[in-house]
Parts: C-alpha cells; structure tokens; sequence
C-alpha cells in the first residue's frame, strides 16, 4: 500500500489512520490488542490517541488507551514500526496548555507509552488563557529535547492555526505539520471553506477525526428511525438532516453497485480530498477493521465520488 508523507513532516503514514478512542472503552485489552495486531498486519503505521482516552467512562481516569497502546508496542518490540499520535490539553487531571502542564503531561503520556518519545504531540484543543507564546515555544521544547518529534494542532481555528505558525517562525520554533478537524462526507463546510487552503498553503497534513460520521456513514442506520432505541445513536443524530440521509443513501447504493462496505466508501472519498493524509477511524473488535482498512486502496470511481461530492454540497 503507498504511504503518504503527512505535511511537512518526514512521517510516512499508511493512508488509514487507528483510531484508538475505544480503546480501554468499548474495546477491552484483549480486543484493542487483536485490532491493532490486525491493522499493523494490513500494512497500518499510524495509530491516534490522547491522554484523556478514556476518561469518560466510569471508573476511568483517563490514559487507558496509552497504556493498551503502550503495553502491546512493548510486547510485539514494534515501536519503531508506528507512528504515534497523542494529544494533550483535554484530560480534567491534566487541562489546559501552559507550559507546565504541557511538560508534565507529556513526560505522563510517555510513561504509559513506554516509550522515548511521541511521534506526534497533539494540543487537543487552545487554550485562550494562555499565551500562544507560552504554549508554542513549550511543544518546541518537548521536540529540542527530543522528547516529540512533530507537533499537530486539533480542534483550532484557521485564525489560531495561522497565528500559531508565525509565532513559531518568527522564534524557530518548531511548526505543525497536522491538524485534526471535523470533517467527513456529511460535515464538510467548515473545514473546506476556511480551513482546506490554508492547510495547502502551509503544507499542514490533515487527519480528520468522526470520519464515518459517529457512525452515520458506516450503513448502521438507514434512516433515522433505525437510530430510534439507540444507545450509541445520539453522536450520529448531529448530522441527521434530510440532505444527510439522501448522502447515506447514496453511499449504500455506491458501496453495493462496487462489492464493498459502505464505511469503505465513505472514507474512501474522504481519503480522496485535497490535503487530507489519512482519516481517522476506529474499530471495537476485529471484525470491524476490514470496511477500514479497504478504503486505504479502493478506487472510489470518478463518476461515484462526484455524485457525493454533489450530493453532500453544503452541509
């Protein structure tokens, strides 16, 4: 499978990116084990998680996804083989992105990676109550000592994004090379009309995160009266409109016409789109991985992805 070479990075990323949310969630350690185990064998590099995965369940404190991570990487001896992605910013013990947390997060994120450094250090979110100044210079500091080796923004704005650049050339500080945004087949407009030239124009690599549309674009539902009963239906009812599910439709009817899943035709149109590197997507179990990992190399043909690129104008 070709790689892709994520912004100005000198990372070569399989164009499917793990996400590991699930993991220590949904997903216990003997499942997240067996879906990393089969997304590395399909030829997968690039796994995403964050201190605060999983801090929401009950009983959590948030980390547990690092440790899964960090624990299977040291028994397979592969850490060199993935890329790690990891963010910081959100965790309720670890909140914010001032320099101290910054620091002390990271040296936390490491210890459940068990690992020298983070391939990727995310800031999960800004923080507007300190200086970009401050938060800038701190991830250059992780990357000086090499303790990071690339840093990413997620959840900025294009106006953050393009101030957190010039405060890192006017220094020589290190500079992104990603973000991670909303985007996805049924919530395009606002990374495509304020944040897609901005990203080509900087060479920032994009991973978007809900890229299956919290589930709306995997085929689950067909309508919404299949999310009625739900309990996991809720997040996917943020894009229920009747343009959306004209979109789904489409997508089940393309995926069928093409002898593959609908999740796969969904990402791969994603995948497709200018600047992204690899959409992020997760799986509970195994069974789950191969609609994923499909639309690393599905051809979406030209005709299809025009007709839900048309379809999905505007939402």
């Amino acid at each position: 499978m070709t790689r892709r070479t994520l912004g100005s990075s000198d990372f070569s990323v399989f164009p499917l990116c793990l996400g590991g949310n699930v993991f220590g969630w949904t997903a216990d350690v003997t499942q997240s084990e067996a879906v990393l185990d089969a997304y590395t064998a399909g030829g997968g590099n690039f796994v995403d998680t964050a201190d605060a995965y999983s801090a929401w369940k009950p009983g959590n404190v948030g980390g547990e996804s690092e440790a899964i991570i960090g624990a299977w990487m040291t028994a397979r001896g592969n850490r060199a083989d993935v890329i790690v992605a990891t963010k910081v910013a959100k965790l309720r013990t670890r909140p914010g992105l001032s320099a101290e947390n910054i620091r002390v997060a990271a040296e936390e994120s490491l210890g459940r990676l068990q690992s020298d450094y983070i391939d990727l250090y995310y800031a999960h979110e800004d923080d507007a109550t300190v200086a970009i100044e401050e938060t800038v210079e701190a991830f250059d500091a992780l990357v000086r000592a090499g303790k990071v080796r690339a840093i990413g923004l997620s959840n900025y704005t294009p106006e953050r994004v393009s101030e957190y650049v010039s405060v890192a050339r006017a220094n020589g500080w290190a500079v992104p090379v990603a973000v991670q945004p909303h985007y996805n087949l049924v919530f395009r407009a606002e990374f495509e009309t304020s944040m897609a030239a901005m990203c080509a124009q900087l060479d920032i690599g994009v991973a978007p995160y809900f890229a299956l549309g919290a589930g709306l674009l995997t085929g689950k539902y067909a309508s919404a009266d299949d999310m009625n009963g739900q309990v996991r239906a809720g997040a996917a009812g943020m894009y229920a409109s009747d343009q959306a599910w004209e979109v789904v439709s489409a997508v089940r009817e393309i995926a069928a016409g093409n002898g593959v899943a609908p999740a796969t035709v969904a990402l791969a149109w994603l995948r497709d789109q200018p600047t992204v590197t690899a959409p992020i997507a997760s799986a509970r179990v195994v069974e789950q991985l191969p609609a994923l990992m499909a639309a690393a190399s599905f051809a979406l043909p030209a005709d299809d992805a025009a007709r839900l690129t048309q379809m999905s104008t505007g939402l």
